[in-house]
Parts: structure tokens; sequence; C-alpha cells
């Protein structure tokens, strides 16, 4: 019996009411001694609302993934193998927030009513209400199948599933597998738990087999915390069983003693493919396991290569220890004193006042998976109310304690010094449209001081790109831009004219990039769609130095077609002529240039 009462007086909680009935004093006071005598609870009841926000674990039922044999050894060809009964349940699981399912209102077609409550639908499913009161259908999804199909309205056709068959890409071919010849993509497996070998815990030099030296050793290979591939699982005697019970106990006991994993091959049903496990022993004062966590075949493994963090490699092999890019010793050092300043492992207080865990596990509860729940069994209660905030304690941990960040303030600003943190300068509109310029702190004019002050007037062909851009910088007016843009152009058809081949086609696709991207930039895409219009007419003219159409080749291949109003809305091009620009079609143009 664990009652709760309004004003119940609780030296525990905390609560006390100064002035009480004496009546109600008094049917407390039996309501105590009745709940002691039953060996309950007797508390406030403002203490019951505010355990509450505290989030309810739930129990969840084991069950096995696995119940056989582990065994050492094949026990079908030798006698001396080792066959243990053994059952596998999950250590840690995931717990998923509820999901959340589609409905719709439900009517009847025949007048247009809401059917009763319980009724069910066709299909057999139940009907569900919402909070007022009406009736709920769910939703279904269908799912069609469409092969190309010339023939057929709107060039696809409907196929049923049956008529499907799999198909696997072998390069630019895909290998069909009928249904009847599908088994010999499986791999024929039986239920089974087996020990394939073991690794010592920490790295051991072994004799070299392949070195000519004697003397010459390896380092056998150790298990990284980063091999873990899913969440961890426990593996147990079978309880009934007192054989397998001293059995396994042994095993455990001597992987503990000669600090030893196991590694063991695990197929959980017939014809499911097999994966390895890492198991390591774990000994208890109420029980004795093995705990195993998946760990990666060869082909699962991606290594990656990336530059050292404590030095810098030159082309030509050269080691340097002091870089720009690099710490040094004084942020080295103030980074690690902030660090043990923000320290969260002591910074709590128990019961007693002493320093403990400021995170324990189990007050760090899962904030999405609460939040849902809470949200739910509110507006379940309350369908009109808005959904109050979340509980403290699942907020608790998003931000680091206040006092703490007051502690550590002052070893923030010496880190900050050392590290030599600067305020990114603000990017600034410019005169012209969209083009940003980074102003500098010093608020002087780096051109001007430089003596370049004298505008560009042209773009060069060897230096087509910057000159370009500086001139899009230096614009102030459509025109100015135009004659920009009409300058690389020409840099560009001269490039195809006088390419030897194919040789300058690169270059010259560089430059039809940057002009593109430019353009839209500027928001003045007529201007290149212009450009794009009169390239591909000269191309097909053969004006360019004859037959260059394996230019326009490229051009398509790099995407370098009209800027449509999709990628700028003032663009004077829909995607169906920016599509028919890129066509395989080498036909004259029909529209106008611009």
């Amino acid at each position: 019996m664990n009652p709760s009462g309004v004003d119940f007086d609780d030296a525990e909680f905390g609560f006390k009411e100064e002035i009480k009935d004496p009546q109600k004093a008094k049917n407390e006071q039996t309501f105590a001694e009745l709940v002691e005598s039953c060996h309950g609870i007797i508390g406030t009841l403002q203490q019951a609302v505010e355990e509450l926000g505290m989030p309810r674990l739930k129990t969840t039922r084991p069950v096995h993934s696995y119940k056989g044999w582990l065994t050492l050894g094949n026990p079908e060809e030798y006698d001396s193998a080792a066959c243990i009964d053994v059952e596998r349940y999950p250590r840690t699981m995931v717990r998923r927030p509820m999901g959340a399912s589609r409905f719709v209102q439900r009517q009847d077609p025949a007048n247009g009513s809401t059917q009763s409550t319980g009724t069910l639908v066709n299909d057999g499913d139940i009907m569900m209400h919402d909070a007022e009161g009406n009736d709920l259908a769910g939703v279904k999804n269908s799912r069609t199948y469409q092969v190309l199909d010339e023939e057929a309205p709107g060039g696809k056709r409907d196929v049923d599933r049956d008529d499907l068959a799999k198909g696997y890409e072998y390069g630019r071919t895909a290998v069909h597998i009928s249904e009847t010849d599908e088994n010999v993509t499986k791999l024929e497996t039986k239920t089974s738990l087996d020990i394939i070998g073991f690794i010592p815990w920490a790295n051991v030099s072994l004799p070299s087999k392949q070195s000519k030296h004697p003397t010459e050793t390896k380092t056998a290979s150790k298990y990284n915390r980063f091999m873990s591939m899913t969440v961890s699982s426990i593996l147990i005697a079978q309880r009934t069983n007192s054989k397998a019970v001293m059995a396994f106990s042994s095993l455990i006991h001597a992987l503990f003693e000669l600090e030893t994993y196991a590694i063991a091959r695990l197929v959980t049903k017939d014809d499911k493919p097999p994966v390895i496990l890492l198991l390591a022993p774990s000994i208890e004062v109420d029980y004795e396991c093995l705990l195993d966590v998946q760990i990666p075949f060869n082909e699962d493994v991606r290594s990656y290569k990336f530059p050292p963090l404590d030095r810098v490699v030159t082309v030509s092999g050269k080691i340097i220890k002091e870089h720009r890019n690099l710490p040094n010793d004084a942020l080295t050092s103030a980074m690690s004193k902030y660090v043990d300043q923000m320290d969260l492992s002591s910074f709590g207080r128990d019961d007693d006042g002493n320093p403990s865990e400021y995170m324990p596990m189990s007050e760090t509860f899962s904030p999405v998976l609460h939040r849902i729940d809470q949200a739910v069994r509110w507006r379940a209660v309350h369908p009109t109310e808005p959904i109050p905030p979340p509980y403290e304690i699942l907020v608790r941990y998003s931000n680091p304690p206040e006092d703490l960040v007051n502690q550590s303030k002052k070893r923030l600003e010496k880190l900050i010094a050392a590290a030599d943190v600067k305020k990114v300068p603000p990017k600034v509109q410019g005169r012209r449209r969209n083009r940003n310029e980074v102003k500098p702190l010093s608020g002087l004019n780096v051109e001007a001081l430089l003596g370049d002050d004298q505008k560009q007037a042209k773009v060069s062909i060897q230096n087509a790109i910057p000159d370009f851009r500086r001139l899009l910088d230096s614009a102030e007016s459509i025109e100015a831009l135009q004659d920009a843009a009409q300058q690389l152009g020409q840099i560009i058809e001269g490039r195809i004219k006088d390419s030897f081949g194919d040789i300058a086609y690169a270059r010259a696709l560089e430059e039809i990039k940057v002009l593109r991207e430019e353009m839209i930039e500027m928001e003045e895409p007529v201007v290149f769609n212009n450009f794009a219009r009169q390239l591909k007419r000269k191309l097909l003219a053969e004006e360019l130095g004859g037959n260059r159409k394996d230019f326009w080749w490229e051009f398509r291949k790099s995407k370098l077609g009209l800027i449509d109003s999709k990628a700028a809305a003032t663009s004077d091009a829909t995607e169906e002529d920016a599509r028919s620009v890129c066509s395989n079609s080498w036909s004259p143009w029909t529209q106008n240039d611009h």
C-alpha cells in the first residue's frame, strides 16, 4: 500500500503544512500507522506529481537469439571436441520511440455518417477513434511496377510483381537469375556457434615465419573498439544443465586467466549468413558469462589515410614539427588545462556533499523517446491544450552546468588568446548584384594602397578567368557586364577554332563553366544563354575551324546547358528549352538569337 494525500506532511520530501485541521492530522496519523503495518510508503501528493516527470524504465522480457551448442572443435570428426549447451540474449538494445501511423476519417458511403464503434473495415482492420470520437481508418500503401512500352498509353505499362525477376548488375550487364536457380546465390549453413580461434587482450610479439632472420618478430593483431559492429549480447550456459554450467564456467575462467578473447562463427538459423563474434569473459559476484559483439569480415573494413596531427610531411619527405597548422606547446597546454577544468566526472555531489559523477547512467534518459511519450499522453487527455515543455530531467544535460562554465571562463580566455582566435569579417553586400565583398578589419582600401585602382578594361587570353572576374568586380552597369562576357566568349571561340584536335577543349570548357556560374550569381542568365545559342549555331555551321561537333559532345557531357528558370528566376529559357539545347539533334536552330 502506497497512498498519497493532499498536503500530507513528509519530512523526507521537505513538506509540512503549518496550520492543519486536528481531524485531518488524526486521519493522517491513522493512515501512517496502517501503511507502516503493511510495509508500504506514504507521502504527500506534491511528491507524486513531481515524480510523474521521472521517466519509468520498461522491463523487457529477454528473448534468446540463439539456443544450442557452443563447440570447440568438430564433434562429428573428433571425440575430444567440446560441446556446451548455451543461450544468447541481448545485453544492450536501442529502444525506439513509439511510431506514428496515418489515419483518415472514415464515413459511411451510403449516408455519409461514421460507422459505429468497434466495426471492422472491409480488409479486417479494427477501426480506431480520435480524441473527438470520430472513426478513423488506417491508410494502406500500394505499390505498382511499370516498364517502358512505347505502345502503351503514357509510354509505360503496369506489370505484376510475379512477372519480375532478379537481375544482378555485372559491369554494364544485368545478369538474370530465376527463382528456381536463386538458391545458387545462397550459402547453405546450419545453426551453430563454433569457436574458431583466440586472440590476446593486448599486443604481443610473435616470431615472424616469413622473415629469414629468426630474431625478427611481428605484432599479433589486437582487437580495436572500432571493430564492434553491433550492440552487445550475453552468452550463458543452459540454466537447467549443471554439466553445461560447469563446462562453461571453466571456459570463462580459462579466457580470463590467459587474458584472451575467443573468436566464434555464429549462424542463428539454417541458411542464414554467418557472422563473426568476439567473445569476452565477464565474471561478476552472482553470475559468469561471455559478452559478445559482431566484428567485421575483411571486406567490411574501410581504410583511409589521413595526414598526421603532430607533424607536417613535405613532398620531399621532410618532417616539420613547427608549422602554422600545428599547435604549439602553449596552445596544447592551454587546451589541456581547459579540458581538465571542464571535467564532469567529479563535478556532481552525493547526499553527503562529496564529489561524485555529474551524469550517472541511471539518471541519463533519452530526451526524444520520453518527450514523444509525454506529448502523446498529454494530447490524449487534453486534445486542445498546448503541450507543456519537456520535463526538467530530460533537458538537464543538454548544456554544460552553468557553474562549471563560469569556473572555466578564465581558462577559456587563455585558450582563445593562445589559439589567436579572431572574429570572421562580416560579408557585406556590394554595389553589384549578389557580389559579396569581404571588408578588411582595418577598413583600408587594399587596392588603393597597392596602386591597383586603375580599372581593368580587357580580358587577356593568357589570364582569361582572373581578368574576367576582375572586370565583373569593377562593372557598374549592365553594358560593362555584357562587354566582359563578350570578351570571354570571343576568347572561348578562339580556343576552339585554333585548337589542335581537342587539346584546348578542357580550358575552353572551364572558361564556359566560369561564365555560366558568374552569370547565375550576377542574375544575368540571358547573357550566357545567348552565348550558348550562338556557340551551337557556329559549331553546326562549322565556323569554328571546321567540324567541331566533338566539342559540343564535351559541352553536353559537362552539363553546361542553358540557365533555365529553375536555376535563375530571371531566365528567359524554360526547362524544355534547356533540354532541347543539349539534345542529340544537329539540326540548325529554329529560335532567333537574342
